[in-house]
C-alpha cells in the first residue's frame, strides 16, 4: 500500500470517528431534551393529575411511554450501536392518534393554512396505514 493510500485511508477512519462523535453528540442532547420533558410531565401529572380529564390524563401518560421508547432507543444506540427496528405501522398509527387529539383541542385556534395542511397530512397518513394493511 503506498503512502497516499495509507493516508487517505486513515483521514477517512478520522472522518468516521467524528462523523460518530457528533451524531453520538446529537442523540445525548436529544436525550437531555426528551428527557427533560419526561420529568418535566411526570411532576405535572403528580401535581394535577386529580383535576384533569381521562382522555388528557391517558394521552399524556401515552407520551410518556412514547419518552421512554425513545430515551431507551438513544440510550442503545450511543452505548451499544444497536437501532432499534422502526415499525411504520406503528408510528403511524400513534401519530395519528396525537394529531387527532390535538386537533379535537386546538382546531378551533389554528389559522386556517395550517388546519388544512395538518388534515391533509392525517389523510396522508390514512391512505399509508390502508396501503401497509
Amino acid at each position: 500500500m503506498s503512502q497516499n493510500q495509507n493516508n487517505h485511508s486513515q483521514q477517512k477512519a478520522l472522518d468516521g470517528k467524528n462523523e460518530l462523535r457528533m451524531a453520538n453528540e446529537r442523540r445525548i442532547e436529544a436525550m437531555l431534551e426528551i428527557n427533560d420533558k419526561y420529568i418535566r410531565t411526570q411532576r405535572h401529572l403528580e401535581q394535577h393529575s386529580d383535576i384533569t380529564n381521562l382522555d388528557n390524563l391517558k394521552h399524556s401518560l401515552e407520551v410518556q411511554h412514547e419518552r421512554e421508547e425513545r430515551m431507551e432507543n438513544l440510550k442503545n444506540i450511543i452505548a451499544y450501536g444497536i437501532h432499534e427496528e422502526v415499525d411504520e405501522r406503528k408510528n403511524l398509527k400513534r401519530n395519528l392518534e396525537f394529531t387527532d387529539h390535538y386537533l379535537q383541542h386546538h382546531a378551533a385556534h389554528m389559522d386556517e393554512d395550517t388546519l388544512n395542511r395538518t388534515m391533509e397530512k392525517q389523510e396522508h397518513r390514512r391512505e399509508q396505514l390502508k396501503f401497509l394493511d
